[in-house]
């Protein structure tokens, strides 16, 4: 286990997104934070209120659950039923800049599914992707708009986002 990040570098790297979203969107535009279920979820909150706070007004933030729109929902190797969850969107996603916000982005898989999700909940302005980790191992073409760190983390490691939120300390890890 390697420790790659530490709560200091992941709270700079959220004031780094901050000041890159503020800087790429254009003034005018009602932008809005979803996170994906459940460690995106926390850092679109954490996002937001630093935006809030720079824009002196309030960043909507919501939580998008993807379970249903998985691709490998029905796959032979998944294992059991898969707990769903409420995706808990309490604004108009219509005509935003909607900034989802995920922990990792490895595959795009899980960034696809959230894009579906997203659709069928209405049509925004534009869909921007920020996430903490950037890995390579693309499956589909699909890149973010927002990273934090990137790295070369073998495909067979895994990458473990704790937050202080639901996992009692900042930190990333590769396993």
């Amino acid at each position: 286990m390697k420790v790659i990040l530490q709560a200091e570098q992941i709270r700079q790297i959220l004031q780094d997104i901050a000041g890159s979203i503020l800087g790429r969107i254009p003034s005018g535009f009602d932008i809005a934070m979803v996170g994906i279920r459940s460690r995106g979820e926390i850092l679109a909150q954490r996002l937001s209120a630093l935006i809030s706070k720079k824009v002196g007004r309030d960043v909507p933030c919501g939580t998008l659950d993807i379970t249903l729109y998985r691709d490998d929902l029905n796959s032979p190797h998944s294992s059991g039923q898969p707990q769903v969850r409420t995706t808990e969107i309490g604004f108009d996603v219509d005509d935003k800049i909607i900034i989802l916000v995920d922990d990792v982005l490895y595959t795009g898989r899980s960034a696809r599914a959230a894009m579906d999700a997203l659709m069928d909940l209405g049509r925004p302005r534009q869909i921007k992707l920020a996430v903490l980790i950037d890995r390579k191992g693309r499956e589909l073409p699909i890149q973010a708009d927002f990273a934090g760190e990137k790295s070369d983390i073998a495909p067979g490691q895994v990458v473990q986002v704790s937050l202080v939120d639901s996992d009692g300390k900042d930190e990333v890890v590769v396993e």
